[in-house]
């Protein structure tokens, strides 16, 4: 197994805490020199708050754990595409590399509706790759939402 396969496993996990907890099950882990320095999962239910998404609380915990919020040398696992407000937050932390697993074709913000990273006018490039255990990440949520709807 890879080291993306392994840290996507553990945003995998942090995807099933939330889902556990009622929350929209996406997680995100962050690494830096080859080690998980940080771990997110969706709390905007728990923690009344819109901006808590998985990515966001990872970052934020990284930034606290390598005291700067410049987040160089790290790499983002997230199980899915992020949203316009997360990808801002990345351009801002100067992330390496982002590695989401499913898309996300209604909100998604690395290619699927929006192309926020990467774009030409922006100061701040990024590595992007996408489909690591994407229909894992995706039968996850699927299944959230199936148990939603029927209850």
């Amino acid at each position: 197994m890879t080291a993306d396969h392994e840290a996507m496993h553990a945003a995998l996990a942090e995807a099933s805490l939330a889902a556990e907890a009622g929350e929209v099950p996406i997680g995100a882990v962050v690494l830096h020199d080859g080690e998980i320095v940080a771990r997110g999962q969706n709390r905007v239910l728990r923690d009344n708050d819109p901006t808590a998404h998985a990515e966001i609380v990872a970052m934020r915990s990284a930034a606290h754990a390598l005291g700067n919020y410049r987040l160089l040398g790290c790499t983002l696992y997230v199980t899915l595409e992020p949203c316009a407000m997360c990808a801002g937050a990345m351009i801002h932390a100067r992330l390496d590399r982002l590695v989401f697993a499913a898309v996300d074709p209604k909100a998604g913000a690395a290619g699927s509706v929006l192309s926020v990273l990467n774009h030409p006018q922006l100061n701040h490039r990024m590595q992007v790759e996408q489909g690591i255990l994407a229909d894992e990440a995706a039968e996850l949520l699927r299944s959230f939402f199936r148990r939603r709807r029927s209850s």
